[in-house]
């Protein structure tokens, strides 16, 4: 008898993967537990272990594709199969795997959906019991919902809006018009216009979207949607930090670890988010409420070959400058040669990013959705920083590094990044406050 593997639930919001490599071929016998297959998946590459004690009858995915949740991938025997004879007179193994290819017929039940896509449908007003289902068994995917709502906004014509008369435009006492009022009819979103035929004007390369970069794709796309970013600017005197990080860095690096201002600014963050706790939630749209953490999971930005990776480092408030030091140093290695697993890029409330180390003179960088704020750090530079009053001043060389806070315009407003950001500086500049704090 055949058993059908099928690509199982890697983790919440995960619907898809690529396969890295497969470790079996057929007429391969293997014991459950045994490492089969390679998937890499949301930024996380995974080796999927054998449920079944048998012989692999057939393979069904090659190194490359991209498989969904419920995918069969590889179909195993127990080497008792019938043979059967084929019309063309050769003889095979009796498939004897049950698959349901048939989309089931949709009754007064729920339907078969992950939370994932539940949650798009809804902030896409789309009915799920009107979609058709592509996944296994009826299940309705993500694409399904967003391949729906690109039809309905191909096909809706709406007729074009009648000039308010002087009468609908009379103020309610709330302050609000109806001119003002949302239209009981949502406004369809404009669909995607085909890309143009770039080879008329020369040759061109295609590379497929996969893996990391796949994933960053779709997560950036949601957070830049779902987010009104606004951006908050400052400059701090690590003058006096950076020469405590030299005097301690060797020490440091004797125990295997390293001493990175990334550090120093992850406590800094720590002590800003204790006291502006707002800056460590995420927005409920769907309960109208903000959901504020009481834990300090702090995800810290890493770049890698695959692509940018953004591990959580737990409980940043419990731990000492030594042992951030150690964990942040051993989490990026770990990260750049793929070893990372899913839970450990999972659960951060605040994330900082560092471009120093590559350059230039600031950037903006997107909120790490469903996050609300991120901090991102440039490149310190020597500048001439004039110290005192108009009265009594004098101009000294000071090592000053930018911070840039991108937040969420529908959770905080600029007054608290001013704030926020001055507790961060503060903290850097005065290191002997900062220890307190520990």
């Amino acid at each position: 008898m055949s058993q059908a593997f099928k690509l199982p639930d890697l983790g919440e919001g995960i619907h898809e993967g690529e396969v890295v490599s497969v470790m079996v071929s057929a007429g391969d016998r293997v014991s459950e537990g045994q490492p089969i297959l390679e998937v890499e998946t949301d930024k996380a590459s995974v080796q999927i272990p054998s449920p079944y004690t048998g012989v692999v009858k057939e393979t069904r995915v090659k190194p490359g594709d991209i498989v969904k949740v419920g995918h069969v991938m590889i179909v195993f025997g127990d080497g008792k199969e019938v043979a059967v004879e084929s019309t063309d007179g050769t003889t095979k193994a009796a498939d004897t795997t049950h698959e349901s290819k048939a989309t089931p017929k949709r009754g007064d039940g729920p339907v078969p959906a992950s939370p994932a896509t539940r949650k798009l449908a809804r902030e896409l007003g789309i009915e799920l019991r009107l979609v058709t289902p592509s996944g296994p068994a009826g299940l309705v995917t993500a694409e399904d919902v967003r391949a729906f709502a690109q039809e309905v906004a191909r096909s809706s014509q709406a007729p074009p809006a009648e000039a308010p008369s002087a009468s609908s435009l009379e103020v309610r006492a709330n302050g609000t018009s109806d001119a003002l009022a949302p239209s009981a009819t949502p406004i369809a979103t404009p669909a995607v216009p085909p890309l143009p035929d770039f080879g008329r004007w020369g040759s061109v390369e295609r590379v497929p979207l996969r893996s990391v970069r796949r994933a960053t794709a779709a997560h950036m796309a949601l957070a830049w949607s779902q987010v009104p970013h606004v951006n908050h600017q400052d400059l701090v005197d690590i003058t006096r930090l950076e020469q405590f990080r030299k005097r301690q860095a060797p020490a440091v690096e004797a125990r295997d670890g390293k001493l990175t201002l990334t550090v120093f600014v992850l406590k800094a963050a720590v002590a800003a988010l204790k006291a502006y706790p707002r800056f460590n939630s995420s927005l409920d749209m769907e309960r109208q409420e903000i959901v504020q953490k009481q834990y300090y999971h702090l995800g810290v930005a890493v770049d890698s070959e695959r692509g940018l990776i953004v591990p959580v480092i737990r409980d940043v408030d419990r731990k000492s400058i030594l042992e951030l030091s150690l964990e942040l140093k051993q989490t990026a290695e770990r990260t750049r040669s793929g070893q990372l697993a899913l839970e450990e890029m999972q659960g951060g409330t605040f994330t900082i990013t560092n471009i120093g180390a590559l350059g230039g003179t600031g950037f903006a960088p997107i909120v790490n959705y469903p996050e609300v704020a991120i901090l991102g750090m440039g490149r310190a530079r020597w500048q001439p920083v004039v110290l005192g009053d108009q009265d009594q001043y004098e101009i000294v060389p000071r090592l000053m590094m930018p911070l840039v806070l991108a937040f969420d315009h529908r959770v905080l407003d600029g007054a608290d990044a001013a704030r926020f950001t001055r507790a961060i500086v503060q903290a850097l500049e005065n290191p002997d406050d900062l220890w307190l704090s520990i």
